[in-house]
Parts: structure tokens; C-alpha cells; sequence
């Protein structure tokens, strides 16, 4: 599996942005409710973020050696893609609340009330959280390169392939 382009995240966030912005213009002009999550979400966004770092950590602490026994892999992999996976949807939830917030400040002065305001930047902020963690987890699940490698340096005549994309811990050896 490849990184997570943190470019191709914020392509996602911009458009979804643009989404998030054009449907709280029309929900505006046509007096109905802002698309906006309600702050429960936050509960259910934190319970993810915290069982994706859990999962991640214990991924991370296999790495470095911390643990005397194997690692799952079927763990690691499904660690793997829940931290792409919240990634991703974090991106989706900071994007859509990012737009609806933006069209809120034009209304700022207007409302009384800027419970909607709030409560777009507060999604916007655990969307954002869920970012930071998925792309750092995903990080945690990557294997080191091994030390033999460095004792078998390529010869003139030899190339090595270059390992951009890295190993994952559920490939083990």
C-alpha cells in the first residue's frame, strides 16, 4: 500500500470545501436548515481518533521493539487501513464544515446567534484532528529498513531499487 498524499487530502478538502460552501449558500437563500453535523459527532469522531492512536501505538511500539511477542498482522493491517481511513474522512468532515463556516462569517454581523458558526468550527476541528492521527498512525505502521541492508551496499554495477513507498509492519519477514 502506498503513503497517503497529504496533496491528493487537500485537493479532497478544497472541493469538498467548495461543497460544503455552495450547499449552505442554498440552504441560506432558500430559508432551511445549515448541513451541519451535530456536536455529538465530536463523541463519535473522538472515539475513532482514540482507538486509531490505541491501535497505532501498539503497532508503533512492536516496531521499536517494546513487545516480546509477535504482532498480529492481520492487526497491523487493519490498523493500517483505519488510520487511511481517518485520514480520509476526517479530510471529508474538515472540508465540509471548513465551506459552511466560511459562508457563516459573511451572515457573522447579522445573526444574533452563532450557535451554526460554532458548531461548524468545532466539526471542523475534529475533522481536522482525525487528519493529524490517521496520517500519523499510518506513519507508526511503517517498517524500518533492516539492518542488512546497510551491510550490503550496491556495487558500482549494481542498482538498487529505491524504497519510496516503504514496508508496512503486516508484510512481515
Amino acid at each position: 500500500m502506498k503513503l497517503t498524499n497529504p496533496l491528493l487530502l487537500l485537493a479532497i478538502g478544497a472541493a469538498v470545501g467548495m461543497l460544503g460552501w455552495l450547499a449552505a449558500v442554498l440552504t441560506t437563500r432558500y430559508s432551511l436548515n445549515t448541513p451541519v453535523l451535530p456536536l455529538t459527532g465530536l463523541v463519535t469522531m473522538g472515539v475513532i481518533v482514540v482507538l486509531t492512536l490505541v491501535l497505532g501505538i501498539r503497532v508503533l511500539r512492536w516496531r521499536n521493539g517494546k513487545k516480546k511477542t509477535m504482532l498480529n498482522p492481520i492487526l497491523a493491517a487493519w490498523t493500517l487501513v483505519l488510520a487511511q481511513a481517518c485520514a480520509y474522512t476526517g479530510t471529508v468532515l474538515l472540508g465540509w464544515h471548513a465551506g459552511i463556516f466560511i459562508d457563516q462569517l459573511r451572515l457573522w454581523n447579522l445573526r444574533s446567534d452563532q450557535g451554526i458558526s460554532w458548531q461548524a468550527l468545532a466539526m471542523a476541528g475534529g475533522g481536522l484532528a482525525m487528519v493529524v492521527v490517521g496520517l500519523a498512525v499510518e506513519r507508526f505502521c511503517r517498517i524500518p529498513p533492516e539492518d542488512s541492508d546497510a551491510d550490503t551496499a550496491p556495487g558500482p554495477q549494481e542498482k538498487r531499487k529505491p524504497q519510496a513507498e516503504g514496508e508496512y509492519a503486516y508484510r512481515g519477514h
